[in-house]
């Protein structure tokens, strides 16, 4: 599993020209699945993203987490997350799960995500067509791979 975490001041999600999720202070999170990602994948970077201290604390260092801040987050589907460039100029997407297998545990890492933060989670929609706009605060962006934990 793989997720890029952006800080931001305000994200919104739109599908068809209808907003189907805004936030203000908090994270945006796209998040690619492969086929070998388990449950253990989802504990331990919704565990990750809850916790890592990236928002600013009364002196202006980043030594808060989204937990400490209360903030909101976005989940976002993102199957070109885990693209190979390696041959040619035409991503391979041989490596995402396919929606039989994405979808149920894109699923679960949100109730994850919603029990380890203590709110709702806003998400965009599996497999849409989905315009996001944010504004990047700081700017700050993570990228987070749970097959290299260490």
């Amino acid at each position: 599993m793989k997720a890029v975490i952006q800080r931001v001041s305000k994200a919104s999600v739109t599908i068809e020209g209808k907003q189907v999720a805004s936030i203000k202070n908090g994270l945006l999170i796209l998040l690619g699945i492969i086929n070998e990602d388990a449950q253990e994948d989802i504990n331990w970077l919704a565990n990750k993203i809850v916790n890592i201290r990236i928002f600013n604390d009364d002196s202006g260092v980043m030594n808060t987490s989204l937990l400490d801040v209360k903030g909101d987050a976005i989940v976002v589907s993102q199957f070109t997350l885990q693209a190979s460039t390696k041959k040619g100029n035409r991503p391979s997407y041989i490596k995402a799960a396919k929606p039989d297998i994405a979808i149920p545990l894109y699923e679960r890492f949100v109730k994850q995500l919603e029990k380890d933060l203590g709110k709702t989670i806003q998400t965009g929609q599996f497999g849409a067509n989905m315009q996001v706009e944010l504004i990047n605060d700081g700017p700050v962006t993570i990228i987070i791979d749970t097959k290299n934990k260490e």
